[in-house]
């Protein structure tokens, strides 16, 4: 199983992360938490990390929207929600993930971890995936 970042990188390019999780996906989400997507103070974007230990690293990136705060108070409980919200669909963005694993490995696992600040734009949700030969 060849798990090195450099490799995965191609694997998970930017294109075909943007298909698995779109970016009208945010404003989807939006509408369904407050009936109104301009609501939302911040973009959802997939994006890969890095792989390590037999685990892909991603994280669902949040960047703030023009005119927006985005406050750590506004996704400290974002896991959570992401977890089991049918809009964000994490385990279908893990199935689809696993289908672009291909010779690489199989998807046998994941959990989202607590999200960080990049900077004061961006926070992260992590997805952390494990994988087995």
């Amino acid at each position: 199983m060849d798990l090195r970042t450099e490799t995965l990188h191609s694997v998970f390019s930017q294109k075909k992360l943007d298909a698995i999780f779109p970016p009208e996906r945010s404003n989807e989400f939006f509408n369904a938490l407050f009936g109104d997507p301009d609501e939302g103070a911040y973009d959802i974007r997939l994006a890969f990390d890095r792989a390590e230990d037999n685990r892909l690293h991603f994280n669902f990136e949040l960047h703030q929207r023009p005119g927006r705060c985005l406050a750590c108070n506004l996704t400290h409980g974002l896991p959570k929600v992401f977890e089991r919200h049918p809009i964000i669909n994490v385990r279908g963005v893990v199935e689809q993930i696993d289908a672009l694993m291909d010779h690489h490995g199989r998807c046998s696992g994941w959990k989202l971890g607590k999200s960080h600040e990049i900077t004061r734009q961006v926070h992260a949700v992590p997805l952390i995936i494990d994988i087995e030969a």
